[in-house]
């Protein structure tokens, strides 16, 4: 089942590399009607996920093997076309803050079809990217990027001399980014320019 799914997604990727779109579509379309896609997804959401004890507005929580058979039916099976429902809101406290942030939590069959369409389009979009984009990425992470940056800054002379740090989050909320358009500057948006890396 995994395997079958790693091919078609590896095929998605090779796809899109050589910008054969039309191929990538069709690809895409048939990971989507895959039932290994669909089981391999369901146990993603209901066996590897560490939320997976935590159930949506309606209340379901898919623990045994039946109700994971019965959950895969439904998905592919379903007598109408997808609605997502809505999230339940829940308010998780910020970390090194006593703000907390709003953190929605799909149900349980939304979740599943959320990881059926990621096994279709992240092998199209990770062929597109950036190579030195780490952020939210499969099989990367800030080791990753710490990495590349001290290759970048290091020995005598090296090939950068500055570096962008960006709290693109902190940029983008209502107060700062009104700051930032009408002459706040950088850093009241939550950007900060180094100059002189030192090793």
């Amino acid at each position: 089942m995994e395997d079958e799914v790693r091919r078609l997604r590896q095929r998605i990727f090779t796809a899109s590399k050589a910008g054969d779109l039309a191929r990538v579509r069709n690809l895409q379309k048939l990971m989507l009607r895959s039932r290994a896609n669909t089981l391999q997804s369901v146990r993603r959401v209901t066996e590897r996920n560490a939320g997976r004890l935590t159930a949506g507005v309606d209340g379901e929580v898919v623990l045994t093997p039946e109700a994971k058979a019965r959950l895969v039916e439904r998905i592919e099976h379903a007598t109408e076309p997808f609605k997502a429902w809505p999230v339940r809101r829940v308010y998780i406290p910020k970390p090194g803050s006593h703000k907390r942030r709003p953190l929605g939590i799909p149900v349980i069959a939304d979740r599943a079809h959320q990881a059926r369409v990621v096994n279709a389009l992240e092998p199209e979009w990770e062929a597109r990217f950036e190579p030195r984009s780490y952020g939210f990425r499969p099989g990367r992470g800030c080791h990753d990027a710490i990495e590349a940056v001290y290759h970048a800054v290091k020995g005598k002379d090296p090939k950068r001399r500055w570096a962008l740090d960006a709290d693109l989050a902190g940029a983008l909320d209502s107060s700062s980014h009104c700051r930032s358009v009408h002459g706040g500057g950088l850093e009241q948006a939550g950007f900060g320019l180094w100059d002189h890396v030192d090793d």
